[in-house]
Formats: C-alpha cells, sequence, structure tokens
C-alpha cells in the first residue's frame, strides 16, 4: 500500500518520501518523509468521501493562514496541477480524494505529561485564537446534519438502549435533561464556523526541558460545522477533564484563558458544564454503537473509559464548576452575587443589629497567621492546650478580640483539612470567616431578619460544635447566608428548620471549649453568596491554590458585624515586592533557588511552609541537622539566653561539655577543639593549623572542592575560584580530580580507580618541589558533595593520606556535609575510608544553623599551633554557642537519628536504584545513609551528564513542593540530604514523585530520540 501511494505523491506533488502509516478512524493517513528531512501528511479520503468535506477543510486551513499568525494549523500544500487536492485511484481500482498537508511537530495530548495549568491555559488561548481565524469563513458544507453537531446531540436520546448498564443509562437521561433545558438557548445564539473536535488526539504539545510546554498545533478539522463557538469550548473541555488530578481546575484554566481573548458573559459561561457533559454522553453512545460493528478496533473506544469515570465521580457538583468558571473569568460567582454585594455594602454595613449585642469597631485583632504566629508549634498537630489559648481570648474573662477573615494559618491539622494522604499534599489553610473571641455564654444575635436553614452539632474533635446557618433575603429577592460556628449545641432543641429570626434577636450562645470542638470560646462567622451545591457542609477553611473561588463565594462578612472589610481582611505579603526589596538590597550574585523563588515563613524538623501554609519536603538542607524548628533546642536556647551568653576568655561548663561530647565520638588521638562561628573559618583555621606545624603553604585538594566563602576558604575552593568571574587557582593550590568512578576519568570496574585517582598526588607533590615550594597539606570533603555526591573508592584516602604524610603534609577532613551521623553507619566519613585525619572540620549543622564551627585535631598539632600568636574568636564558642552545639549532638543521640539516617536512607537507595531500572536518565546512584546523589545521563550506556534533565527534574520536584539541589561539575547530580528527622513516608512521597517526573514527556522523548 505505501509503494503505491509513494508514487502517487511523487508523480501528483512531485515528492519523493517514503510514507509512515498514522492512525485514522475512517481515512487512511501517513507521515511522508523526504531524504532531506522534509515532511508532509498524505490523507487519502475514504470512498466515497463528499468533495465538499474535502474542499471546506481546505479552504478552512487556508483562511487562517490568511487570518491570523496567532493558532498553529497544517498548510494545505497544493498538488504540481495547482489544486488543493486530487482525485486518484486506489490499487483496489477505486477513486480517493488524496491531498496533503504540512506536517506538524509535536506530541499528542492525549499522551503528554504533565498537563499543567500552563499548557491548558495555552489551550484556550489557541482555541479563541483559533475562533478569531475562522471568523468570517463560509462553506456549504458546515451546514451539516451531523451527530458530532452538539445543537443536534439529542439524538441519542433513542439510542440510550444500547447502554445496557441501567445505572449508567438513567445517568446519561439525565445529562441529557439538563442539556435538553438549556437547547433554545444554545440554538439562539450566532452561529459560527467551528473545529467541533479538538479532542486530546487533535492537539500537537511542544516538549521541551527548557520551556515551559506549548500547544504546537491543532489538526483535523474533518468535523468542522456551523455551531455556537460555546460548544467548540465545551468540546475542547470535554476532553481536558478527563482523568485529570484535578478536573475543575483544569477546566478553569481552559475558559479562563479563552476568556481573556473572546470575554464570555455568564450566561455562555453557565452553559459549558452542560454542554461538555453532553459531548461525553454523546461520545460514550456513539463509541458504544459503533463497537458493536467494530469490536476490534480500540479507536472507537478510546475515550469511553475516561469519559464515564468522568460522568460518574460524585465529587463533581454542576453549580459549584459553573462558580468556579464565573470566577475564573472574573465575573459575579452566582447572578445575583454583585447584586447581594451592592446591599451589603450600601445598605447593611452600619444598620446590622450587632452579633454580640456590642459594638466591635475597637476590638483588637489577633493575628494567628503563619507569618503572624508560631502556633502551632507542630504545624501537624495542634495540641489541645494551643487550641484553647487561640486569640488570647481566656485571658480574661471580658476580653473581646477578633481573628482575621482570609487569614492563612496551620492550626488546621487534623486530617480532614489534607486533601491527599501526605503530609506535604495541599491542606485547606486560609480562613474563610471571622472569629469573634469572647467568653462562653456570650449572647449571639441575628444581624439581619432571617430564616433558619440549617442546624447541626458536629461533634468531631476541633470542629464547629454547634452550628447554624440562616437565609437572608435582599428587598430585590435575592438570597444570600450566615453560619455561626462554635455554639452551645443545646441550638439543637430550641431552633428548627424554617424559623423566622428577627435582626437583634438572640438565637444562641457560645459554647464551651467541651461543646466547640475544642476551641477557646468564639464565634465563627461566615457569608455565602450561596449553597447550592454545598448543602450544610460548607468547608471554613480553603486550599489557598482555590483561595479567589471561595472568596467570591464567601466573601469577607464584615458588613455583618458593621466594621470596614480592612479592619478584619487580611493583608497578604507581597512577594514580587519582597523580591525588588531584595534585589535593591543586596548584590547580583546573591542568587535565589529555583527558576520560581519560594518565600518560605515557617518550618518544621523536615518540612517547610509558605506563607499561605503550603507545606515543602525538605529532602535537601543539610544544615538544619536535627531537623528545622526542633522545639528541645529553641527551649534550650530560650532557657540560656535568659541567663549567659559572653565569650571563651571566661570559664563556663559548657565549653568543655561539648568538647568532651564531640571528642566522644572521634578516634582518640583527635583530642583538642576550637571554636569558631562557621565551617568557612573552621576551615581557614585548619589551613593555619597545617601551616604553623609543617612550615609549608601549598595545599593539595579536589577539583570543584567547595570550603566556604571567606577569602582563604576560596583559595582551596575550585568550584569557586574557577567560577565564571572566579580569580583562578592559586599558585599554591594543586588540584587533583574527584574520585567520580562513575562518570570521572577512571571508572570503575574496569580499572583500580583508587589508585589511579591517588596517584594524581605524586604530580602534585612533584610540582611543588620543581618550584622550590613546601606541603603544607591535603585538604578534601572526605565524600565530594559539590563534587556530585561522590563515595570515593575503598583505599583512595589511605593511599592519599599516606603520600601527603611521607612528604611532610598533615592531612584535613572536611567533615561540614557527611558528619554527625548522616551517613548511618558511621558517624563521620573517614571512618568508612579508615582513615585518621590529622584535622577535622565541621561546620554548620552543629549548631543547627546557628552559627557555630569546629576544628578538631591532635595535643601535638594544637601544642605546635600555641607557639605562635594567641587564638581567638570572639564569639566562636560562645556560651550560647556551645550549648546550642552538644544540644544538636544530644539530641542527634537521644533521638536515634543517625539510626533513622541508616533506615530512611537504606529505603531512599533501594527505591532510587529501582527508578534507575526504569528511566535510562539516571545513570548512577549513590550515596550512604542521608548522603545521596543521583547521577543523570542522556543515555546509561554513554553517561553523558544531562544537565538539562537535572535543572528540569529540581525544578519540577519543586513544582511538587519538595526540594532538592544540583551538585557535580556538569550540574547534572540530583543532591539529596535531608534533615535526619526525615521519615518512611517522606521517602515514598519523594521517589514517586520523582517517578512521575521521569516519565514526563520532555524526558521520555530524550530517550527515545537517542534510542531511535
Amino acid at each position: 500500500m505505501n509503494e503505491h501511494w509513494e508514487n502517487c505523491l511523487l508523480q501528483s506533488w512531485g515528492i519523493k518520501t517514503q510514507l509512515t502509516k498514522l492512525a485514522g478512524e475512517f481515512d487512511l493517513n501517513f507521515k511522508a518523509e523526504t531524504a532531506d528531512g522534509c515532511r508532509f501528511l498524505l490523507k487519502v479520503m475514504r470512498v466515497g468521501c463528499d468533495v465538499g468535506l474535502v474542499e471546506m477543510q481546505c479552504q478552512a486551513l487556508q483562511h487562517i493562514h490568511a487570518s491570523s499568525q496567532l493558532v498553529n494549523v497544517p498548510s494545505v500544500v497544493p498538488s504540481t496541477a495547482e489544486r488543493n487536492f486530487e482525485t486518484l485511484v486506489d490499487e483496489a481500482g477505486k477513486v480517493r480524494l488524496v491531498w496533503v498537508l504540512s506536517f506538524l511537530e509535536g506530541v499528542d495530548y492525549a499522551g503528554f505529561t504533565p498537563k499543567s495549568p500552563y499548557l491548558i491555559s495555552q489551550l484556550g488561548t489557541s482555541i479563541a485564537n483559533l475562533h478569531l481565524a475562522l471568523e468570517g469563513f463560509q462553506h456549504k458544507s458546515l451546514q451539516r446534519d451531523f451527530k458530532w453537531n452538539l445543537t443536534q446531540a439529542a439524538w441519542i436520546n433513542d439510542s440510550l438502549t444500547f447502554i445496557t448498564d441501567p445505572q449508567r443509562r438513567e445517568l446519561l437521561r439525565s445529562v441529557m435533561m439538563d442539556y435538553q433545558d438549556q437547547l433554545d438557548i444554545i440554538r439562539a445564539l450566532p452561529l459560527f464556523a467551528t473545529h467541533n473536535d479538538i479532542n486530546d488526539y487533535n492537539l500537537l504539545v511542544s516538549a521541551s526541558l527548557k520551556e515551559e510546554p506549548k500547544i504546537s498545533g491543532i489538526v483535523d478539522f474533518g468535523d468542522m460545522c456551523s455551531s455556537p463557538r460555546i460548544c467548540d469550548l465545551a468540546i475542547a473541555g470535554a476532553y481536558i477533564v478527563l482523568d485529570h488530578t484535578q478536573p475543575e481546575q483544569a477546566l478553569s484554566s481552559l475558559v479562563a484563558a479563552y476568556h481573556a481573548v473572546l470575554p464570555l458573559d455568564g450566561d455562555k459561561i453557565d452553559l459549558i458544564y452542560p454542554l461538555l457533559r453532553s459531548r461525553l454522553a454523546v461520545s460514550v453512545v456513539n463509541s458504544t454503537i459503533e463497537a458493536l460493528d467494530k469490536p476490534d478496533d480500540p479507536y472507537v473506544i478510546i475515550s469511553q473509559g475516561p469519559a464515564w469515570r468522568f460522568l460518574e465521580s460524585s465529587s463533581i457538583v454542576h453549580s459549584i464548576v459553573t462558580a468556579r468558571l464565573r470566577v475564573a473569568c472574573d465575573l459575579p460567582v452566582t447572578k445575583s452575587a454583585a447584586r447581594v454585594g451592592r446591599y451589603l455594602s450600601q445598605e447593611v454595613r452600619g444598620n446590622c443589629a450587632a452579633i454580640i449585642g456590642m459594638a466591635l469597631d475597637k476590638a483588637p485583632c489577633h493575628s494567628l497567621s503563619v507569618e503572624g504566629c508560631s502556633v502551632p508549634q507542630n504545624p501537624f498537630e495542634l495540641t489541645s492546650l494551643e487550641a484553647l489559648t487561640l486569640g488570647d481570648a481566656t485571658a480574661a474573662a471580658s476580653d473581646i478580640s477578633l481573628g482575621y477573615y482570609n487569614e492563612p494559618r496551620l492550626i488546621y491539622t487534623n486530617n480532614a483539612f489534607r486533601l491527599n494522604p501526605w503530609k506535604a499534599s495541599n491542606r485547606r489553610t486560609v480562613h474563610l470567616g471571622v472569629d469573634v473571641f469572647a467568653p462562653t455564654g456570650t449572647k449571639i444575635c441575628a444581624p439581619l431578619d432571617g430564616v433558619i436553614k440549617v442546624i447541626e452539632n458536629r461533634l468531631e474533635p476541633l470542629d464547629y460544635g454547634g452550628m447554624v446557618i440562616i437565609k437572608h433575603m435582599t428587598p430585590h429577592g435575592d438570597r444570600f447566608y450566615s453560619l455561626y460556628g462554635h455554639l452551645d449545641p443545646a441550638v439543637c432543641q430550641s431552633l428548627h428548620q424554617g424559623q423566622k429570626l428577627k435582626a437583634g434577636e438572640v438565637f444562641a450562645v457560645l459554647g464551651t471549649p467541651q461543646q466547640n470542638g475544642g476551641w477557646a470560646p468564639h464565634l465563627h462567622l461566615q457569608l455565602a453568596m450561596g449553597i447550592e451545591g454545598l448543602g450544610a457542609d460548607w468547608p471554613g477553611v480553603a486550599d489557598p491554590d482555590e483561595r479567589d473561588f471561595w472568596n467570591a463565594l464567601c466573601p469577607n462578612p464584615a458588613a455583618l458585624l458593621n466594621l470596614p472589610d480592612e479592619k478584619i481582611g487580611y493583608v497578604s505579603l507581597n512577594e514580587s515586592v519582597i523580591l525588588q526589596q531584595r534585589q535593591n538590597d543586596f548584590g547580583a550574585n546573591l542568587k535565589l533557588s529555583y527558576s520560581k523563588p519560594v518565600m518560605l515563613l515557617r518550618g518544621w524538623r523536615h518540612y517547610l511552609f509558605d506563607q499561605w501554609g503550603r507545606p515543602y519536603l525538605d529532602a535537601y538542607n543539610n544544615v538544619p541537622h536535627i531537623g528545622h524548628a526542633n522545639p528541645r533546642l529553641q527551649a534550650r536556647i530560650s532557657e540560656q539566653l535568659k541567663r549567659l551568653n559572653t565569650n571563651t576568655r571566661y570559664l563556663h561548663p559548657a565549653q568543655s561539655a561539648l568538647a568532651r561530647k564531640l571528642t566522644s565520638k572521634m578516634p582518640e588521638q583527635l583530642s583538642v577543639c576550637f571554636f569558631v562561628n562557621s565551617g568557612s573559618e573552621a576551615n581557614e583555621l585548619a589551613l593555619r593549623l597545617a601551616r604553623a606545624v609543617t612550615g609549608g603553604k601549598h595545599m593539595v585538594t579536589l577539583d570543584h572542592g567547595y570550603h566556604g566563602n571567606t577569602t582563604g576558604a576560596i583559595d582551596i575552593s575550585a568550584y569557586k575560584f574557577n567560577a565564571p568571574g572566579g580569580v583562578g587557582k592559586p599558585d599554591w593550590v594543586w588540584l587533583m580530580d574527584i574520585p567520580d568512578v562513575y562518570g570521572g576519568k577512571f571508572r570503575q570496574p574496569e580499572t583500580d580507580c583508587a589508585h589511579l585517582y591517588s596517584q594524581q598526588v605524586d604530580d602534585a607533590i612533584n610540582g611543588i618541589t620543581q618550584v622550590g615550594g613546601k606541603l603544607a597539606g591535603f585538604i578534601a570533603e572526605t565524600f565530594p558533595s559539590v563534587g556530585g555526591q561522590v563515595i570515593p573508592p575503598k583505599g583512595y584516602l589511605q593511599s592519599v593520606y599516606r603520600k601527603i604524610r611521607a612528604a611532610g603534609g598533615l592531612c584535613i577532613a572536611d567533615e561540614v556535609q557527611t558528619g554527625l551521623g548522616r551517613l548511618g553507619e558511621y558517624y563521620f566519613a573517614f571512618q568508612q575510608q579508615e582513615v585518621l585525619p590529622d584535622i577535622v572540620v565541621l561546620g554548620k549543622p552543629i549548631g543547627n544553623g546557628h552559627p557555630i564551627g569546629v576544628v578538631v585535631t591532635t595535643r601535638a598539632i594544637a601544642d605546635s599551633f600555641a607557639e605562635g600568636p594567641e587564638f581567638f574568636s570572639t564569639f566562636g564558642g560562645s556560651t550560647l554557642s556551645c550549648v546550642v552545639a552538644k544540644e544538636v549532638l544530644d539530641i542527634v543521640d537521644d533521638e536515634a537519628l543517625q539510626a533513622n539516617a541508616l533506615l530512611v536512607g537504606k529505603q531512599a537507595l533501594e527505591g532510587l536504584t529501582m527508578l534507575k531500572e526504569k528511566h535510562e536518565v539516571i545513570g548512577d546512584v549513590r550515596g550512604m545513609g542521608l548522603f545521596i546523589g543521583v547521577d543523570f545521563v542522556t543515555h546509561q550506556s554513554h553517561r553523558k551528564p544531562a544537565t538539562d534533565v537535572a535543572t528540569y527534574v529540581v525544578n519540577r520536584l519543586r513544582d511538587y513542593r519538595i526540594f532538592a539541589g544540583l551538585e557535580g561539575p556538569n550540574n547534572n547530580v540530583l543532591k539529596i540530604r535531608p534533615p535526619l528527622t526525615i521519615e518512611a513516608d517522606d521517602v515514598v512521597i519523594l521517589l514517586e514523585t520523582l517517578d512521575l517526573i521521569l516519565s514526563e514527556t520532555a524526558i521520555t522523548r530524550l530517550t527515545q530520540n537517542i534510542n531511535t
């Protein structure tokens, strides 16, 4: 078959090519590729195809190209006879209409991942631009009696008998009843030429590691017809929502982007969801019928499973979806919301009855925000005591205070607030009401006339206790609602549904903590513009990613308190302003992490929180060794600061307590400590020690090493002095290759890597001799971290140390990254290498972020150094620093964090190794305990560093709110060094997320291209 059509293409279009058959429902489609790489799409229409259908498509594509450059559609390639299509004969002698299009590059949207809000917005924009480009296009074939025309979808009512499952059949009847209710409105809309089949297989997406994905093409105009544009948008929406993890948000992104180009009014937006469901109903009925004739054709039922899953979903509510779409398009959340808002602002505010019988304009407001308070101490577990003391309402029985509306809070720790099972999952944090903290028994009055809609007693801990919803009516007949929570549950007996209340009428009192869910006595007051779809289970707290919608549905209730919105409306930090301030206040080389910087305000163990309370899994920061905001350390710091913080010129037991604790973990020869303010200062001091003892200056160190940001530390840090803009290598520094046995100069298993890498010491020593210098020593991170999370081969450091000492030098082990139990099996990395350093340097983690560094050495070296000038670091080894560091070491022991590093690190390494077997871009997984590196390559067979892949992965992890870093000379090694508190569940989410990211199209296309 291919040869026949190749000859036709050559004869009629003058194109010599090879054909590859593509999928198609009725027609033949071929990808045509010439010897010089040009690509075309050859379309051979089914026997008996209407000429007008092909003519319409060709002219429509030409019209689009003539009208707009903003939408990508194929171009018609004329034949040598200058015709858009030709009438040719197939191998069976049957007449076919044949035409050729340009070939658009891209991946089917159906198979593309991730289907991000950005990509979906791109599609909404593309559809709007397509509609604009098609404006004015006319063709007689657009007027079609056509099963896929949504204005004619009622044909399936007579075909529902093909759906044998009675529940599904009734579901489709319900869908079509909703459709029928809107049909007159739909048919009254203006008609335009529309694509009519913007499904996930007719969309092409560009895949790139360096750029956001884009819609690269809209194809297959074979279902074009004349219909309202809103039908076309709804059809696209029907396929966007299928199997999407957040279908409502995805649909909102699509519609909002379309609206930004071609504005929609509320009436059209209200049609989208019924039309979307009717399209899916048509699809499942049609595919069921088609499958009877073509039982072996998978194309027929390709979307049936996802369509049924969406239609049968109980979590998607029509009224809520429509409200979301309205808000996404900056329209009132309901048809009456704007009128209600004006009524509340212009007529109600200042005229309401006092809800607690007194004016609240002088009441203070207490912040419970992520930024403004430290409650709860553990953001995953609010204690009963913390709940009882919120807002200082219990400080004095007469105190009245307010809590902010729209405030992000970490106090909502019950599992019911999590949207997924993981701690790093989205959770609801944004307060949708206002709190009025007042004593138990405070009388609650109706602010306006109303009717009791709901009365409940919510018994779960940290729920509402007694709760009442009141329905109100504006003079124009528009309904709105107010909710009152944390009441005495006696309301369940004293009130009844339908009961009328007058403004100022007492209908409840505040409950006790035993009655109100366990909270400090207070009223939760919330306003809603509508409750259709919500029932009685209003969320009092919203997901921060959905706050625009919930703020529209449940706006600030200040008017009901006779207060201005500004008094109780939370004002968030403006991150753009803060970013600009940072750029103005600091040097340009003070860099931020990630292509999209993140602002963090709270921490707990191995989690960090942004201002809206979103949790981030910290798999990157090794400095908070025992976890962020460790409560035991915080208490110890606070207590010591109440007493004393001075320097080492005075006796204090804390200094020796720290020294003894630390040296108890060392070989007995390492018995003398020096305390300084940082790892950088510690490495500087280590250089001084080595030079004092040896009389030499020259140092041997590893390429791409890093030892700090002071002048002396940078001099021995190739990572810095060889960087762009760096000062270059000093003449007294001699570099050796990183002993990387995977991607380095010498690789296992082919060579004796330990011997070959360590031999480079000889070259350095010979070089020092030749220039008349003298060796002071060798310094290296025992396991090079900046060099790529490298574990040197066994015997490497033994050989290096032996050669250095034979040449008269000292051996310095920089254990800033690897010490203090991080490796699980070993307290220090030099123990794994079975060497005894002359000097050990410790830094950031020993203080859990508090500024302290330590140098540990032998008595002989310390005595030699003492022959020189006095050593003194004003606040190196301060009372507070010593107390902090000793407490950190005690916590590592008391909480078995070294054992945790061993156990959880083993789980992580095993899981990452399994991912390596699945994903070709993982070249190597290496590490020990919680010091782990994942080496990304373009393909395992040749180990070429894949820097773009690594950058893509680390930024996508950030999108999933997981922090990791990149290291290595090529910046292609994923660095995983979390606080030692990380748990098994956290490793699971890290592994599952990494698996998802590595399965995304931008990465899989890379390996597919290499394999082909």
